[in-house]
């Protein structure tokens, strides 16, 4: 029973950005700018993707399904630091709500690169076996694919989440990061974490180098295919759905490679917290801006939703 009442009394703080109250509201701006960018943008693609039946196709199933895992993965983060940043005193998060911010976290990150890499594979069936693309990407598979990135996340956070927080933490800790990161909140712990660091190695290396790696591969047979296409304006449509895929992939895999594939002994909290600002705040702002300039179809479908719901 003490042992559990100590538990319930540990709390984290987050480290602030910066000393100077002005720093902090400029920067509490731009994150809620950049927030309320990401949940616009991403509810605009996902309800045009819904409203408009010639968008119901597999591509675009996998991009609503993104675009509702940006909203989820951004809200896991974002309402927290900025509430954090704009405390004037430091804002405590209990054990359990730590917790459940790290699962969310890694669960809803890990489907996302997961997803990604089904799109992918989407584009490769497109580009290369047009003929077989209704066959080979029926609805069954595409929601089975769908769901198995989020089982995938799920038991991977799972595991990770409850393995670290089964470690003894001694009192209440300031987390190097504005958010329940992993490795910050790994290293606040009394005890040996190898394993725990080994166990997030192997999660980093499911849900980014693998992905990314089957990735690389579709990619080398959609440009060798598109090569193949007589017609400039066919290449160039082939190029420009992929273009935006890419993009966001590199985003997304550049900056969770840059703190989690790395030797933890080398890990820098201001590195971590500038690395961090791109795939928790940037990268969801801008996967729906890069998707709707890159993609005509989605682009001339905003547009017509614009002008139907824009007074005449």
């Amino acid at each position: 029973m003490e042992e559990a009442n100590q538990t319930e009394m540990i709390h984290f703080h987050f480290r602030p950005f910066s000393k100077l109250p002005e720093v902090q509201m400029l920067i509490f701006v731009t994150f809620l700018i950049m927030y309320l960018v990401s949940i616009s943008g991403n509810s605009s693609i996902a309800l045009i993707i819904w409203i408009y039946r010639s968008l119901h196709t597999p591509m675009y199933f996998f991009l609503a399904s993104l675009a509702v895992l940006e909203i989820c993965y951004s809200s896991t983060i974002a309402p927290l630091t900025l509430a954090s940043i704009l405390s004037m005193e430091k804002t405590l998060i209990s054990l359990p709500g730590c917790g459940a911010q790290m699962f969310f976290f890694i669960f809803l990150g890990s489907a996302d690169c997961v997803l990604l890499a089904i799109m992918a594979y989407d584009r490769f069936v497109a580009i290369c076996h047009p003929l077989h693309y209704t066959l080979m990407m029926s609805w069954r598979l595409c929601a089975r694919l769908a769901l198995g990135s989020l089982a995938l996340g799920f038991i991977l956070a799972m595991q990770l989440t409850v393995l670290i927080f089964r470690l003894p933490f001694c009192s209440s800790k300031e987390v190097g990061m504005f958010y329940c990161d992993v490795l910050p909140v790994m290293r606040l712990a009394c005890a040996d974490t190898r394993v725990h660091e080994a166990t997030l190695f192997v999660v980093g290396v499911t849900v980014l180098t693998i992905p990314f790696l089957l990735i690389a591969l579709s990619y080398v047979f959609i440009v060798a295919a598109i090569l193949k296409i007589r017609s400039a304006e066919g290449r160039h449509k082939a190029f420009s759905t992929c273009s935006s895929h890419l993009t966001v992939v590199l985003l997304q895999y550049g900056g969770g490679s840059l703190i989690y594939l790395c030797p933890s002994s080398s890990y820098s909290p201001e590195r971590g917290q500038v690395v961090s600002v791109v795939y928790t705040f940037i990268t969801p702002m801008l996967n729906p801006l890069i998707y709707s300039l890159r993609n005509r179809e989605l682009k001339d479908a905003l547009k017509r939703a614009t002008m139907r719901f824009l007074p005449s």
